[in-house]
């Protein structure tokens, strides 16, 4: 994959619209996260992102633990936002398109820069949905990203089911890369 710059920028715009769309009545929605509201969600996604960032550059790790979220954000949703993305998005300039061995927060540790940016990505992408689903919002997953995003989630979401992902659901008639991507990740594409 050699567009992951562009994927990780088009996954962060998704969740930055999304969440730009939040209204005051909005945050203590339910979503398609078992027990978590728009607002846990959000603190999670952000959190996530800064963990990315942590592991590259050495920054500060999340001040909470994103599988934890209170469910409180002070202030503007879209600048707490904006503190997890520009710091993810500034550690992904310091990596080479051909790095084989990229920090990751995750248990598998470090992968390949298509690879590593990939997960980073299906992370802002799949809470994007998430958030959206949630607000009744439009879908940010367009075909060519769901296409790019089931290309990396193949290699990373096996040792994170439980925790960050749900048993894949089986395929149904008619399923699109969209709905396929999604039930993978243990989602309800008819939410």
């Amino acid at each position: 994959m050699n567009t992951w710059r562009t994927l990780l920028d088009t996954s962060h715009q998704a969740l930055r619209t999304v969440t730009a769309g939040l209204s005051e009545a909005d945050k203590d929605k339910a979503t398609p996260c078992e027990k978590w509201t728009v607002t846990q969600v959000l603190q999670h996604a952000t959190g996530d992102q800064i963990g990315y960032a942590a592991a590259i550059a050495g920054g500060p790790w999340p001040s909470e633990d994103p599988f934890a979220p209170s469910g409180r954000i002070e202030g503007d949703p879209v600048a707490f936002l904006e503190t997890g993305l520009s710091a993810s998005a500034t550690a992904y300039t310091q990596i080479g398109d051909g790095d084989p061995n990229v920090p990751t927060p995750l248990p598998q540790g470090a992968m390949p820069a298509w690879q590593a940016a990939g997960a980073c990505a299906l992370d802002a992408a799949i809470h994007a949905w998430d958030i959206a689903v949630a607000t009744g919002q439009p879908s940010p997953l367009t075909t060519p990203m769901a296409r790019e995003l089931l290309e990396v989630a193949v290699t990373i979401v096996e040792p994170l089911r439980g925790f960050a992902y749900g048993p894949s659901m089986p395929a149904a008639p008619g399923d699109g890369d969209v709905e396929t991507l999604l039930r993978y990740l243990g989602r309800d594409p008819r939410n």
